[in-house]
């Protein structure tokens, strides 16, 4: 079956957050993201884009929760799965700063025949995995 949409790509994902400056720092003093748009929509809502860098593809859009039934997802909207994937070129390298940054890790690092890959927890506790591939 021919590609619906075969120049499309996912380019930005959601993740409910209880503060945007709270955030926004975490994001990008711990993990080291770039700030890409901090825009005022009104109604103290803002359009808050962040990723890895620039030029990283896929971002993150920090919105802030709205309701009760938000409010409840933040730290896990993915049930406890991990739900988010960080590649890097250099893990050693990465995870060393992460550390140092004070970034939580549930795990020690592991080799898997796919990368190697250890689970950490962001600022609300939603899961990510930082992984070099081995392909």
């Amino acid at each position: 079956m021919p590609a619906i949409m075969p120049h499309a790509r996912i380019a930005t994902v959601t993740l409910v957050v209880d503060d945007y400056d709270r955030a926004i720092a975490w994001y990008t003093e711990k993990l080291g993201f770039a700030l890409l748009a901090d825009t005022p929509l009104g109604g103290g809502k803002r359009w808050v884009l962040v990723a890895p860098s620039a030029d990283a593809g896929a971002r993150l859009l920090l919105a802030t929760a709205d309701g009760e039934d938000q409010k409840n997802r933040i730290g896990d909207q993915t049930g406890g799965r991990v739900g988010f994937f960080l590649e890097t070129e250099d893990f050693a390298r990465d995870h060393a700063a992460f550390l140092a940054r004070g970034v939580r890790f549930r795990e020690e690092p592991r080799h898997e025949s796919y990368a190697t890959v250890a689970v950490f927890e962001d600022l609300y506790g939603n899961l990510w995995d930082l992984l070099e591939p081995s392909i």
